[in-house]
């Protein structure tokens, strides 16, 4: 298999980066110190957990809304029924409705990024579940797109709430922010995500949690991350 070429500014920015692990307060600099490319590039975070993911009970799965936002808005749909459905449209949802918000996505409409629903509307789209779950966009408790408070949670996913799941490979991948944002805005981004991740450890994973991390730029070499910085207990 062939080599894969990195571009000049790719390999440019390898030279800046540094051997061994960093802090997140060290790491933010470097990567702002790349040469940036013509848009405004998304910070990434990737981290690798000591989980088995074929187990069902070591899934690692969330949402969190970050202190500094990332740095976009998302098109937040709502299954909701009643009042609810003012409620909704009110906090910003793109559509809100029961049994014909239902139908248009049943015939096909995708034009949102997020699916919100209040428990009583789980048991009528359930036959949603497969047009929406290869997404990623049907409503799930665990992912806390399943609330009662429906204006809260259209409100937060519309501000950029993320959700997040870990991969075949116990991976978990998210943007952060922008690389326009000021260094300590993504520092605090950083920082809330891991944490959030952290107290999401499964109770039968066994051995070190957070394993790696590391973050980088949409354009960018990555840069890792001292894990003992970040939680310290386990370094123990």
């Amino acid at each position: 298999m062939a080599e894969k070429v990195r571009g000049k500014r790719y390999s440019a920015a390898a030279k800046l980066v540094p051997n061994g692990p960093l802090t997140v307060e060290k790491a933010v600099p470097i990567l702002k110190q790349f040469k940036a490319a013509k848009f405004d590039e998304s910070v990434n975070l990737v981290m690798h957990l000591g989980i088995d993911a074929k187990q069902a009970d070591q899934a690692v799965r969330g949402s969190v809304s970050l202190p500094k936002g990332i740095g976009k808005t998302k098109k937040v749909i709502a299954f909701v029924q009643g009042t609810n459905v003012d409620a909704a449209k009110a906090a910003g949802a793109v559509e809100a409705g029961g049994e014909e918000l239902i139908k248009k996505v049943s015939e096909g409409w995708l034009d949102f990024d997020v699916a919100v629903a209040t428990p009583d509307m789980m048991p009528k789209i359930t036959k949603l579940g497969k047009i929406l779950g290869p997404q990623g966009k049907m409503p799930s408790p665990k992912a806390g797109t399943v609330s009662p408070d429906v204006a809260t949670a259209v409100r937060e996913y519309a501000a950029g709430k993320i959700e997040f799941r870990n991969d075949a490979g116990g991976n978990i991948h998210a943007a952060i922010g922008k690389l326009s944002f000021p260094e300590g805005d993504l520092v605090a981004n950083i920082h809330a995500f891991v944490e959030n991740v952290r107290k999401l450890k499964p109770a039968t994973a066994k051995g070190l949690y957070i394993k790696k991390v590391t973050v980088h730029s949409t354009m960018s070499p990555g840069l890792q991350i001292d894990v003992s910085h970040l939680d310290p207990v386990e370094a123990n």
